[in-house]
């Protein structure tokens, strides 16, 4: 009797796509830390991992048999490619699965930081009415801000265009050259001029190595006293301390961090306490819709090791 692939998935998945997969292959679920793992890694044939995973020499050294990976996520920087391909295994991820998440998310955070509510639970007198009436006010509309996109790739050019629509002037950096018709009304800037003019700077570049802390002290310290800074991207990207820094001399700026470094972040994270820094829990691509989209990587996984 002809054996079934084995099939390790390390984080979750949908369970429509694990049943899926269920049918076809022997599915484990593990951690690569797991002493079930450390059993089964001879004759393990996929790997499907998410954000936490890191893929690298020394786990790839202990499973001969890998012929694919799959990353149900849209980034490959936990996953070496070129060890992979040096071993004639297949990598994959979801590139498109969660834009409309992420871009969601953002906007849900520009809300959150140019238009302040207030909802009441019980009644208040015509007195206190008119003090929440005034006190609850937006300092600036959309329509009147400039919004600065760092990174003008699939969720770039998306926020691009829902921010245009909305209303804010948009300027952009990236390493390509973007033609004008996939622009969205967005103008190109250089790289300093981001950090200079806009209001809020969006952070969207990549995860890989020489982009370690790209959002440095200097380009933090350029920007605007009341500027907001929002990174849905990694954690990586950002000198937390220089930023920290940055937020403390300015009372009147503000950080919404989605992501960190490490992930969860720690007592010593220089952030923690400045009450116009805001960390949330890595969030941004969790709607059911994105999540399930993620984990469809399956597919391609199974084309390789059927």
């Amino acid at each position: 009797m002809r054996l079934r692939p084995l099939v390790v998935i390390t984080e979750h998945l949908s369970e429509e796509a694990t049943a899926w997969l269920e049918e076809r292959a022997e599915v484990v679920h593990a951690s690569v830390t797991d002493d079930a793992f450390l059993a089964i890694a001879p004759r393990v044939n996929a790997l499907i991992v998410r954000t936490y995973t890191e893929v690298d020499e020394a786990l790839l050294d202990t499973l001969p048999l890998l012929r694919a990976v799959g990353r149900a996520g849209v980034g490959l920087d936990n996953v070496d490619e070129r060890a992979c391909a040096q071993r004639g295994i297949h990598v994959f991820n979801t590139p498109d699965a969660n834009t409309q998440a992420v871009v969601e998310y953002v906007l849900a955070l520009l809300c959150d930081a140019l238009r302040p509510r207030l909802f009441l639970d019980a009644p208040v007198c015509k007195e206190e009415w008119n003090e929440i009436r005034q006190e609850v006010v937006g300092l600036w509309q959309m329509n009147e801000l400039v919004l600065g996109i760092l990174g003008f790739g699939r969720v770039g050019k998306r926020i691009a265009e829902v921010a245009r629509a909305i209303g804010f002037q948009v300027i952009y950096n990236d390493l390509l050259e973007i033609p004008e018709s996939a622009r969205f009304g967005a103008q190109p800037v250089g790289i300093e001029a981001l950090f200079t003019d806009a209001d809020i700077v969006t952070i969207h570049i990549d995860g890989r190595s020489e982009n370690r802390k790209f959002v440095s002290a200097a380009l933090i310290n350029i920007m605007r006293s009341d500027a907001v800074m929002i990174n849905t991207a990694r954690g990586m990207v950002l000198d937390d301390t220089a930023l920290a820094g940055f937020l403390a001399r300015n009372p009147a700026a503000m950080a919404m961090l989605d992501v960190h470094d490490p992930e969860p972040f720690t007592a010593e994270n220089p952030l923690l306490d400045l009450p116009n820094a805001h960390l949330a829990p890595h969030l941004a691509s969790r709607t059911m819709s994105a999540m399930d989209a993620m984990s469809w990587v399956v597919k391609d996984v199974w084309r390789v090791i059927e």
